[in-house]
């Protein structure tokens, strides 16, 4: 089984920590950085290859994976020149890449099962297989209803509920054809498209733990809460 990282970003929003640091190599708990905790997850689940895209700092990634024998895998990489979006990376890496193939952001700490995932990408016969997450928005106001500038309903400070990405894709080789390698794809893109053609997505519903540590606050409580999940995020690994 084979994994792509998309591991290009600047980290924007976790600044001031990636100022020095690729978001990816950002520490979690004492001794572990969240790409070290991704490449063992996905060696103990049975990924034997990964391809590393990368772009921001990325010769300190390159620096710090190696070839990724550390971990019992074959680390390659495809460097961004300029940024191509989620999808984009995946177009120049096409024709070294299996017919089944999962993809993920470099950034999420979760006790997914990322071998289930592209298992079940292969059993749907789906373009693209989304892994889902439940969550909770709450709104701090009241919500109004309007109808010919009248309001017909009113919520007060309701609670609506969303399945969303987690980042992390089972892909299939061929639902890139058709898409020019070297300008940029965005996954909402890939995914209209795919809707568009009467082609939909497949949904991995997941309830275990997942955080994208993209955000501050998300990356604090990672910290956290990773000493207590220390044994449910690197069992087997």
């Amino acid at each position: 089984m084979h994994a792509v990282i998309l591991a290009g970003g600047k980290g924007v929003r976790l600044r001031p920590y990636t100022t020095a640091l690729p978001k990816p190599l950002v520490p979690i708990g004492d001794q572990h950085a969240i790409l070290e905790i991704v490449l063992r997850q996905l060696s103990a689940a049975g990924f034997t290859g990964c391809t590393l895209a990368i772009g921001h700092l990325g010769e300190i990634i390159r620096a710090y994976v190696g070839d990724g024998s550390q971990w019992g895998m074959a680390v390659d990489y495809a460097t961004e020149e300029s940024p191509l979006g989620t999808m984009g990376p995946l177009l120049n890496l096409k024709d070294r890449l299996p017919e089944d193939f999962l993809v993920m952001n470099g950034d999420i700490l979760t006790d997914l099962d990322y071998a289930d995932v592209l298992r079940r990408h292969r059993a749907s016969g789906a373009p693209l297989t989304i892994a889902t997450y439940a969550r909770k928005v709450h709104i701090d106001f009241g919500v109004l209803t309007t109808d010919a500038s009248k309001v017909v309903a009113f919520t007060e400070k309701p609670s609506m509920d969303y399945r969303v990405s987690m980042g992390v894709y089972g892909l299939s080789r061929a639902t890139l054809d058709g898409y020019t390698p070297g300008l940029p794809l965005g996954f909402d893109e890939l995914v209209l498209d795919l809707l568009r053609a009467q082609n939909p997505p497949h949904a991995y519903e997941f309830e275990g733990y997942w955080l994208d540590i993209g955000r501050p606050d998300d990356y604090d409580r990672a910290n956290a809460e990773f000493t207590s999940r220390k044994s449910l995020l690197l069992k087997g690994a």
